[in-house]
C-alpha cells in the first residue's frame, strides 16, 4: 500500500487545516425540512430554489413517465436513447428560454464539457471570468485553445483583453449568469456589447438563474432582455427544476452541431423517463405562474435584510443565495455544526471551494420555506452568532 501514503497524507493535510468535509446524509425527500441522522431539521443547503424537489406534481409527473416509458432508455441518445420525452423537453425548453433550439444532457457539468471543446481549437482564445464554476473550468480545460482569465465581472479589463486579442481565429466569452458563492449576477449586457464590438461569441452558464431571474424564472438573459443576442446558454435542471439533467438553449445550427458531435452527449446514456417527466412538468408550472419565483424572491429579501439587521456580513449577494461571511474555514465549521445543534442544516463553505479567508456559511432560499421556518432560522443564526462572536451580543 506503499504507492497510496499520499491519500493518506492529503487527508490527514484536510484534518489538520480544518478543511475535511463531513458529508451529513439526508433520509427524507428533500424539502423545507429534511430528517438527517434521525433528527428532522431545517434545510438552507440545497439548491432546491422553488421548491419543486418534493413537489407533489412532478412526483406524480415521473410515476406516470415509469408507467409509459419504464425506468430508463438503456442506450445513448445517438444510438437508440432518444425517446419522445426527450424531444418533447427539449421543444419545451426552446420555448421557455426562447430560442430556436436545445439539447437536453445528463447534467449541467455535461453541458459545459459538451459545448466549450466542440466549439474552441488550438487558435482559438476563451475569456472566462476568474469566479467561473468548476464545470466552466474543467470544459476549457478540455479544449486547445488559449484561456484568459479576467478578473471578477470587471468589463473593463476584458474589453483590453479582448483588444490586446483581436486577431485571434475565434473569440468566446463564457461567464456563470448568478455566480454560485457570492450570488452576484454577471454584467450580461456589457459583456454582449463587448462581444458584438469584438465579433466573440457568448456562452453564459445559467445554472443558478434558471427559475430565478427574468419573468417565470426564464432567466438571466430574459433578466436583460437580452433574446437573440447570446449566442449559447446553458443551465442545469437540478436546481430550481428539482430534478437533474441539464440543458443547452440557442440557434438551430449549433444545437444539431452539439447533437452530431458532443461527446456527453454521443457516448453517455440518456437521461431516464421519470426525470425528463418531472423536468417537463416544473416548466409546465412555471410557464402558468410566476408564483413560486416570487415567493422565493420575498423570503430571500426577509431573510437576508433579517441577517444584516443582527449584524452579519451577507456579502455581494444580489440574489436568493445568501453568503454569511465568516472569514476562517475553523469559524465557519464550528458555525455550521453549532447551527446544527439547533436543527438547522446550513453547511461552511471553505477553502478551496472559495479562497482563504473567505470561508462562510452559504445559506440558499427556496419558496419552499414558509415565514416561521425563516424566523426560526434567523434565531438559531442569532443565538449562534453571538456565541461565537461574530455579531455582537
Amino acid at each position: 500500500m506503499g504507492k497510496l501514503t499520499f491519500v493518506d497524507e492529503a487527508l490527514a493535510d484536510l484534518r489538520e487545516k480544518g478543511l475535511y468535509n463531513t458529508i451529513r446524509t439526508i433520509e427524507s425527500s428533500v424539502g423545507a425540512w429534511v430528517q438527517i441522522e434521525g433528527r428532522r431539521v431545517l434545510n438552507l443547503c440545497s439548491n432546491n430554489y422553488l421548491g419543486f424537489a418534493d413537489d407533489q406534481r412532478l412526483r406524480d409527473a415521473a410515476k406516470r413517465a415509469i408507467d409509459e416509458y419504464g425506468v430508463g432508455p438503456a442506450a445513448v441518445r445517438s444510438i437508440a436513447g432518444t425517446m419522445s420525452l426527450h424531444v418533447e423537453l427539449e421543444r419545451r425548453i426552446a420555448r421557455f428560454k426562447g430560442t430556436e433550439a436545445a439539447l437536453s444532457v445528463q447534467s449541467g457539468l455535461n453541458t459545459n464539457l459538451s459545448v466549450l471543446p466542440l466549439l474552441l481549437d488550438k487558435d482559438d482564445i476563451v475569456f472566462t471570468d476568474e469566479l467561473n464554476h468548476a464545470s466552466i473550468i474543467d470544459g476549457v480545460r478540455l479544449t486547445k485553445a488559449t484561456r484568459v482569465i479576467y478578473p471578477h465581472r470587471d468589463t473593463e479589463t476584458l474589453a483590453k483583453l479582448l483588444e490586446e486579442k483581436r486577431a485571434a481565429a475565434k473569440k468566446l466569452i463564457v461567464t456563470d449568469g448568478v455566480f454560485s458563492m457570492d450570488g452576484d449576477i454577471a454584467p450580461l449586457p456589457k459583456i454582449v456589447d463587448l462581444a458584438d464590438a469584438y465579433e466573440a461569441i457568448v456562452m453564459v452558464d445559467d445554472a443558478h438563474g434558471e427559475g430565478v431571474l427574468g419573468s417565470h424564472g426564464r432567466g438571466i438573459v430574459d433578466h436583460f432582455n437580452l433574446h437573440g443576442r447570446v449566442d449559447i446558454e446553458c443551465g442545469t435542471m437540478s436546481k430550481a427544476f428539482g430534478v437533474m439533467g441539464g440543458y443547452v438553449a440557442g440557434s438551430a445550427k449549433v444545437i444539431e452541431y452539439l447533437r452530431q458531435r458532443a461527446r456527453p452527449f454521443l457516448f453517455s446514456s440518456a437521461a431516464t423517463p421519470p426525470d425528463v417527466a418531472a423536468c417537463i412538468e416544473a416548466i409546465d408550472i412555471l410557464e402558468k405562474s410566476d408564483e413560486p419565483v416570487r415567493r422565493l424572491w420575498e423570503n430571500a429579501q426577509f431573510f437576508k435584510s433579517s441577517l444584516k439587521k443582527l449584524g452579519f456580513d451577507t456579502g455581494k449577494s444580489e440574489t436568493p443565495i445568501v453568503p454569511v461571511m465568516l472569514g476562517e474555514a475553523e469559524t465557519a465549521w464550528s458555525f455550521s455544526k453549532a447551527l446544527f445543534a439547533r436543527g438547522v442544516f446550513a453547511t461552511a463553505i471553505a477553502f478551496p471551494t472559495v479562497p482563504q479567508g473567505k470561508a462562510r456559511i452559504r445559506v440558499m432560499m427556496s419558496a419552499g420555506h414558509s415565514r416561521k421556518d425563516l424566523e426560526f432560522a434567523i434565531d438559531a443564526f442569532a443565538q449562534v452568532g453571538r456565541e461565537l462572536g461574530a455579531i455582537r451580543a
